[in-house]
């Protein structure tokens, strides 16, 4: 079991939760939250990679360690941070400065939702050296892209905060700027897909628990390959 873990950056105090392995892999890897913060599905996603080798840190992007279970207030918390994404980016690099302080060869970032989004960012920036997203989202930063390190998507065809278009324009936008990106696209498949405390469901939200298997599977087999 991991432990709350307190960093800075930029004068923020921010409160993740690190997960250390007992048999290190020799790898670190960051994991982004939902819109909610880092809760129980992400921390539990840590100590999974942590028993897989990984030293892991689940990222606090919004300071001091805010999280709720209502999603009202999740969404106003995060329009802060999509109103200003270089903010975001300061948080994901100070969170990846921290994993690599503690000594890996290579750093990798996974991210969940909005969490994906924060991801993508960083390796938009250059910044990891694997870069996972679950569900994430799309949309660009007021940033220019710079080469970025590999990239994994697992993608819900039927996302409404990720439609097919949007879809289109990143994977045109991974085609110019990464050497090494692929994507599994899954049918019948919403958003928060991997999530089981979801209803599982086939419609635009909700755990589905084929797909969900499937990109772990993928998950795993890309960060053994990119960081170990």
């Amino acid at each position: 079991m991991g432990e709350r873990h307190v960093y800075e950056t930029a004068g923020e105090t921010m409160v993740g939760y690190r997960a250390k392995p007992d048999a290190p892999n020799g790898a670190g890897l960051l994991i982004a939250p939902a819109f909610c913060g880092l809760r129980e599905f992400e921390m539990k996603q840590a100590d999974r990679f942590a028993a897989l080798g990984y030293d892991v840190l689940a990222v606090d992007y919004y300071g001091d360690g805010w999280r709720t279970e209502d999603a009202d207030a999740a969404s106003v918390k995060m329009a802060t941070v999509q109103n200003d994404r270089a903010a975001l980016l300061r948080r994901m690099r100070a969170a990846l400065a921290e994993v690599r302080g503690w000594g890996p060869a290579k750093v990798g970032a996974m991210g969940f939702c909005l969490g994906g989004k924060a991801v993508l960012d960083l390796a938009r920036a250059g910044g990891g050296d694997a870069a996972v997203l679950l569900h994430g989202v799309y949309d660009r930063p007021p940033f220019e892209t710079v080469a970025m390190p590999p990239v994994l998507l697992c993608h819900g065809w039927n996302d409404p905060l990720a439609l097919p278009a949007q879809f289109g324009k990143l994977a045109a936008e991974l085609d110019e700027h990464s050497s090494d990106w692929h994507a599994l696209c899954f049918g019948r498949t919403g958003h928060a897909f991997t999530n089981p405390a979801r209803a599982d469901g086939t419609s635009d939200m909700g755990y589905v628990k084929r797909s969900a298997d499937r990109s772990w599977a993928a998950v795993e087999a890309f960060l053994a390959q990119q960081l170990t």
